[in-house]
């Protein structure tokens, strides 16, 4: 799995959520053997997506892919979610999706 920490120029302005997120997160949470780092991708794309957080999604849809998840199980769980957490969080997604895509050359439009 990729190695994962939150940004560190956030460091400078909040040390110890930087500290916490490394620590407890990516170094416990995301290591648990109950689930795969393409299935707790998946679930962080889902939940992200779900609740629209924009900001740290494009890190994770670069992290699922990363984990192994393609393109277009990608797009197939943001289509799938539209139903469930509404059509703006998942056209906005899925542009984010393109996006990202396009730059790692794993889409071309």
């Amino acid at each position: 799995m990729p190695t994962m920490s939150a940004p560190q120029e956030l460091a400078a302005i909040a040390p110890k959520l930087v500290e916490v997120s490394n620590e407890v997160l990516f170094d416990d949470v995301w290591q648990r053997p109950g689930l795969s780092p393409r299935d707790r991708s998946l679930v962080t794309v889902s939940a992200l997506v779900s609740l629209y957080r924009g900001e740290q999604l494009g890190y994770h849809l670069g992290l699922a892919m990363d984990n192994g998840l393609s393109v277009e199980e990608l797009s197939e769980a943001i289509t799938h979610l539209a139903f469930y957490s509404g059509w703006p969080t998942a056209m906005s997604a899925v542009t984010q999706l393109k996006k990202i895509a396009e730059e790692r050359g794993d889409f071309a439009a």
